[in-house]
Protein backbone atom coordinates (compact mmCIF):
# COMPACT_ATOMS: atom_id res chain seq x y z
CA UNK A 1 0.00 0.00 0.00
CA UNK A 2 1.39 3.33 -1.04
CA UNK A 3 -0.53 5.80 1.48
CA UNK A 4 -0.98 9.38 0.74
CA UNK A 5 1.77 11.91 1.85
CA UNK A 6 0.00 14.99 3.80
CA UNK A 7 3.71 16.76 3.97
CA UNK A 8 1.55 20.28 4.76
CA UNK A 9 -0.40 18.58 8.01
CA UNK A 10 2.99 17.00 9.60
CA UNK A 11 3.81 18.38 13.19
CA UNK A 12 -0.62 19.60 13.52
CA UNK A 13 -3.06 18.30 15.41
CA UNK A 14 -6.56 18.62 13.71
CA UNK A 15 -8.65 19.42 16.57
CA UNK A 16 -10.73 16.16 16.02
CA UNK A 17 -7.52 14.54 16.15
CA UNK A 18 -7.17 10.85 17.65
CA UNK A 19 -4.78 12.04 20.41
CA UNK A 20 -7.81 14.68 21.75
CA UNK A 21 -9.97 11.55 21.48
CA UNK A 22 -12.80 13.11 24.01
CA UNK A 23 -14.64 14.87 21.53
CA UNK A 24 -16.20 11.43 20.67
CA UNK A 25 -18.22 11.88 24.23
CA UNK A 26 -19.40 15.53 23.03
CA UNK A 27 -22.91 16.08 22.25
CA UNK A 28 -23.33 18.93 19.72
CA UNK A 29 -23.43 21.57 22.23
CA UNK A 30 -19.97 20.81 24.17
CA UNK A 31 -18.77 20.42 21.09
CA UNK A 32 -18.97 23.90 19.68
CA UNK A 33 -18.18 25.65 23.47
CA UNK A 34 -15.05 23.67 23.51
CA UNK A 35 -14.14 24.60 19.65
CA UNK A 36 -14.69 28.36 21.08
CA UNK A 37 -12.61 28.14 23.78
CA UNK A 38 -9.84 26.67 21.59
CA UNK A 39 -10.53 29.52 19.25
CA UNK A 40 -10.46 32.10 21.76
CA UNK A 41 -6.74 30.23 23.17
CA UNK A 42 -5.62 30.95 19.99
CA UNK A 43 -7.33 34.23 19.71
CA UNK A 44 -4.87 35.10 22.78
CA UNK A 45 -1.92 33.29 21.49
CA UNK A 46 -1.99 35.47 18.62
CA UNK A 47 -2.34 38.78 20.38
CA UNK A 48 0.06 38.46 22.94
CA UNK A 49 2.49 37.73 20.01
CA UNK A 50 1.42 40.64 18.51
CA UNK A 51 1.73 42.63 21.66
CA UNK A 52 5.63 41.46 21.81
CA UNK A 53 6.13 42.75 18.35
CA UNK A 54 4.75 46.03 19.40
CA UNK A 55 6.33 46.56 22.33
CA UNK A 56 10.17 45.10 21.46
CA UNK A 57 9.32 47.85 18.36
CA UNK A 58 8.19 50.37 20.28
CA UNK A 59 4.87 51.12 18.81
CA UNK A 60 2.39 52.55 20.66
CA UNK A 61 -1.36 52.20 20.23
CA UNK A 62 -3.49 54.66 20.29
CA UNK A 63 -4.56 55.41 23.55
CA UNK A 64 -7.49 54.46 24.49
CA UNK A 65 -9.30 52.06 27.13
CA UNK A 66 -9.20 49.24 25.29
CA UNK A 67 -7.58 46.29 27.61
CA UNK A 68 -4.26 45.47 24.91
CA UNK A 69 -4.04 48.98 24.16
CA UNK A 70 -3.35 49.71 27.81
CA UNK A 71 -1.00 46.82 27.77
CA UNK A 72 1.52 48.10 24.39
CA UNK A 73 1.61 51.12 26.11
CA UNK A 74 2.19 51.14 29.61
CA UNK A 75 4.72 48.53 29.12
CA UNK A 76 6.61 50.82 26.26
CA UNK A 77 6.11 53.66 28.51
CA UNK A 78 7.84 51.99 31.96
CA UNK A 79 10.49 50.04 29.44
CA UNK A 80 9.10 46.58 29.95
CA UNK A 81 10.72 43.22 28.35
CA UNK A 82 8.26 41.17 27.08
CA UNK A 83 7.72 37.33 27.25
CA UNK A 84 10.76 37.55 29.67
CA UNK A 85 11.57 33.72 30.91
CA UNK A 86 11.61 33.41 34.50
CA UNK A 87 13.50 30.14 35.58
CA UNK A 88 14.38 28.34 38.69
CA UNK A 89 14.29 24.87 37.73
CA UNK A 90 13.28 22.44 35.14
CA UNK A 91 10.48 21.89 37.33
CA UNK A 92 9.71 25.38 37.65
CA UNK A 93 9.47 28.35 35.58
CA UNK A 94 7.30 30.96 33.97
CA UNK A 95 7.15 33.70 31.11
CA UNK A 96 6.09 37.28 32.45
CA UNK A 97 4.10 38.38 29.57
CA UNK A 98 5.97 41.87 30.38
CA UNK A 99 8.51 42.90 33.48
CA UNK A 100 11.35 45.33 34.42
CA UNK A 101 13.37 46.27 37.41
CA UNK A 102 14.86 49.47 38.07
CA UNK A 103 15.78 50.79 40.87
CA UNK A 104 14.80 48.05 43.32
CA UNK A 105 11.10 48.15 41.59
CA UNK A 106 10.08 45.32 40.12
CA UNK A 107 6.87 45.46 37.92
CA UNK A 108 5.14 43.18 36.17
CA UNK A 109 2.23 43.18 34.05
CA UNK A 110 -0.39 40.42 32.47
CA UNK A 111 -2.26 40.35 29.63
CA UNK A 112 -5.24 38.49 29.32
CA UNK A 113 -7.42 38.17 26.15
CA UNK A 114 -10.30 36.42 27.51
CA UNK A 115 -13.02 36.52 29.69
CA UNK A 116 -12.36 34.13 32.85
CA UNK A 117 -11.83 35.32 36.06
CA UNK A 118 -8.08 35.46 36.54
CA UNK A 119 -5.92 35.55 39.87
CA UNK A 120 -3.21 37.57 41.47
CA UNK A 121 -1.38 33.95 42.20
CA UNK A 122 0.27 33.77 38.73
CA UNK A 123 1.87 37.37 39.45
CA UNK A 124 3.06 36.29 42.43
CA UNK A 125 4.48 33.06 41.33
CA UNK A 126 6.61 35.31 38.72
CA UNK A 127 8.06 37.48 41.36
CA UNK A 128 8.78 34.14 43.30
CA UNK A 129 10.66 33.31 40.20
CA UNK A 130 12.40 36.47 39.90
CA UNK A 131 13.23 36.90 43.51
CA UNK A 132 14.91 32.92 43.60
CA UNK A 133 16.73 33.29 39.86
CA UNK A 134 17.94 36.69 40.85
CA UNK A 135 18.87 35.95 44.80
CA UNK A 136 16.41 39.08 45.84
CA UNK A 137 14.22 38.86 49.24
CA UNK A 138 10.94 40.55 48.36
CA UNK A 139 11.67 42.74 51.44
CA UNK A 140 14.54 44.62 49.87
CA UNK A 141 12.42 45.99 46.68
CA UNK A 142 9.04 47.54 45.81
CA UNK A 143 6.56 45.73 43.74
CA UNK A 144 3.41 46.49 41.60
CA UNK A 145 1.69 43.61 39.84
CA UNK A 146 -0.97 44.78 36.98
CA UNK A 147 -3.29 42.57 35.34
CA UNK A 148 -4.68 43.88 32.18
CA UNK A 149 -8.50 42.05 31.16
CA UNK A 150 -11.75 43.79 29.89
CA UNK A 151 -10.46 46.77 29.80
CA UNK A 152 -9.54 47.55 33.26
CA UNK A 153 -6.16 47.11 34.97
CA UNK A 154 -6.42 45.27 38.43
CA UNK A 155 -2.94 46.55 40.65
CA UNK A 156 -1.98 44.65 43.25
CA UNK A 157 1.24 45.43 45.69
CA UNK A 158 2.02 42.27 47.42
CA UNK A 159 3.43 42.02 51.15
CA UNK A 160 7.12 40.24 51.06
CA UNK A 161 5.42 37.10 53.58
CA UNK A 162 3.27 36.28 49.97
CA UNK A 163 6.35 36.08 47.57
CA UNK A 164 8.35 34.26 50.81
CA UNK A 165 5.09 31.92 51.15
CA UNK A 166 5.51 30.72 47.36
CA UNK A 167 9.41 30.69 47.00
CA UNK A 168 9.31 28.00 50.25
CA UNK A 169 6.60 25.93 48.46
CA UNK A 170 8.77 26.16 44.79
CA UNK A 171 11.78 25.32 47.04
CA UNK A 172 10.20 22.03 48.68
CA UNK A 173 7.96 20.93 45.95
CA UNK A 174 10.76 21.21 43.43
CA UNK A 175 12.74 18.92 45.36
CA UNK A 176 10.04 17.07 45.96
CA UNK A 177 9.83 16.05 42.15
CA UNK A 178 13.57 15.29 41.40
CA UNK A 179 13.06 12.67 44.58
CA UNK A 180 10.06 11.52 42.42
CA UNK A 181 12.27 11.31 39.66
CA UNK A 182 15.13 9.20 40.95
CA UNK A 183 12.37 6.72 42.49
CA UNK A 184 11.94 8.52 45.71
Amino acid sequence: MNFNEHLRLKDQHAYLGASKYHWVNYDDEKLINTYLRFQATQRGTELHALACMLINQGVKLQKSCQTLNMYVNDAIGFKMHPEQILYYSENCFGTADAICFRKNFLRIHDFKSGETATSMKQLLIYVALFCLEYDIKPQDIEIELRIYQLNEINKHVPEPEEIYHIMDKIIRFDKLIDQAKIGG
